[in-house]
C-alpha cells in the first residue's frame, strides 16, 4: 500500500492556505487556524486510511518545507548527482489547494528540484523538454464553489473521498506546463494588463510574439493579452479570447485584444475590439512604456521588461478518476 502525504500550504501570499488572510500581521489565533488541517483534508485522510494507506498531513509555510516533502519522491542516487523522480515510488502526494496559485507553488518547487542545469543535461531527457516527467500529484480543492479552477476545468474529483480514490486507484493524466524566464511556472494561464478602480481595462503598449508570429508590434494599445495553458482566462469581461485552452495539446495559446477605430459613413466612428490569436511553443511580451500588471494563475504581479513563457509538453501530471 502507499504512503500518502497530504500537503497544505500556510502563510506566504499565494502559498497561503488561508487564501492570503494570514501573513506577518496574523494574530496567534489566526496562525493557529492556518496550521490546523481543514475539514476536507481531514476527511480525505480518513478515506485514505480506511483504504489502507499510511497517511501524513503536513502544513508547509515555506519553500524549504515544500522541498522537504518533494524530496520523498526522489529516485535512487544517480552517478551524475542529479535529483530525479522515482517512477516506482510508493509515496504519493496530495496537494490541498484553495487556488491555482497554491497549486502552482508546489509545481514550481517540483520543477526547481528536478530540472537539471544545462551543463548536466542527461541523455534521457527529451529534446523538447527541460524537465523530466514530474511525479503525479492529486489535487484536493478546498474551495468547492470555484467552478473555474484548474481541477474543475479538468473535471478532476472534487470531494475528499473522490480524491482519495483517485490517488490510490485512478489513472495518471499528463498535462502541459508553461515555464517562464522569471524562474516560475504557469499551470493554467496568465492575463497581462491591469484595470482601473472601476474595473475597466487600462490600455498598454507592448510587443507580443508567438514563435515567429507578431500579434502586436508595440505601436498600438492593447486592452488585454492572455497566455493560455488551460482555459482560466479564455473569456475576459464576457469577451472570448482563447479558442481552445487545452492543457494537453503541447502548445501555448496566446490572444491579444486590440481596440480598433472604425469609421462609419454618416455616423462618425466607433471602437471595436479585434482579437488576434496564435499558438506556438513560446511567447514573449515586451512592455513598451513602463510597468504592466498581470495575473499569473491568479497571482498578481507586474513587469517592466521582457517576459517569456515556453511550453513543456506533458511535463506534469495529476491523478484522475
Amino acid at each position: 500500500m502507499y504512503d500518502v502525504v497530504l500537503l497544505s500550504l500556510a502563510e506566504g501570499g499565494a502559498a497561503d492556505s488561508c487564501g492570503g488572510a494570514c501573513g506577518g500581521a496574523c494574530s496567534i489565533l489566526e496562525k493557529t487556524s492556518c496550521a490546523t488541517p481543514r475539514v476536507p483534508v481531514l476527511e480525505c485522510a480518513d478515506a485514505l486510511t480506511a483504504a489502507g494507506a499510511r497517511v501524513e498531513m503536513i502544513t508547509a509555510g515555506s519553500d524549504k518545507e515544500i522541498d522537504e516533502v518533494i524530496a520523498r519522491l526522489d529516485g535512487p542516487p544517480r552517478a551524475d548527482g542529479l535529483d530525479w523522480p522515482d517512477t516506482d515510488s510508493k509515496t504519493r502526494l496530495v496537494v490541498a489547494a484553495s487556488t491555482d496559485g497554491q497549486l502552482r507553488a508546489v509545481v514550481r518547487r517540483l520543477v526547481r528540484r528536478y530540472a537539471p542545469p544545462p551543463s548536466k543535461r542527461p541523455a534521457e531527457l527529451a529534446g523538447d523538454r527541460t524537465v523530466p516527467d514530474l511525479p503525479p500529484i492529486a489535487i484536493l480543492p478546498l474551495d468547492v464553489t470555484n467552478a473555474t479552477d484548474l481541477a474543475a476545468q479538468l473535471e478532476l474529483p472534487r470531494t475528499p473521498k473522490g480524491v482519495a480514490e483517485a490517488v490510490l486507484n485512478g489513472p495518471v493524466r499528463r498535462l502541459d506546463l508553461l515555464r517562464n524566464d522569471g524562474g516560475s511556472v504557469t499551470v493554467d494561464g496568465a492575463l497581462v494588463g491591469g484595470s482601473d478602480d472601476d474595473g475597466r481595462a487600462v490600455p498598454w503598449r507592448g510587443r507580443v510574439e508567438v514563435d515567429d508570429a507578431v500579434l502586436s508590434d508595440g505601436e498600438e494599445p492593447i486592452l488585454a493579452a492572455v497566455v493560455g495553458n488551460a482555459g482560466a482566462y479564455a473569456e475576459v469581461d464576457g469577451m472570448r479570447l482563447l479558442a481552445e485552452g487545452d492543457p494537453t495539446d503541447g502548445w501555448v495559446e496566446v490572444a491579444v485584444a486590440v481596440p480598433q477605430v472604425v469609421k462609419q459613413r454618416f455616423r462618425g466612428t466607433r471602437v471595436r475590439l479585434e482579437v488576434r490569436r496564435a499558438r506556438g511553443r513560446a511567447v514573449s511580451v515586451l512592455p513598451r512604456d513602463g510597468e504592466v500588471h498581470f495575473l499569473d494563475d491568479g497571482v498578481a504581479g507586474s513587469m517592466n521588461r521582457k517576459r517569456s513563457w515556453w511550453t513543456e509538453a506533458g511535463a506534469w501530471a495529476v491523478y484522475a478518476s
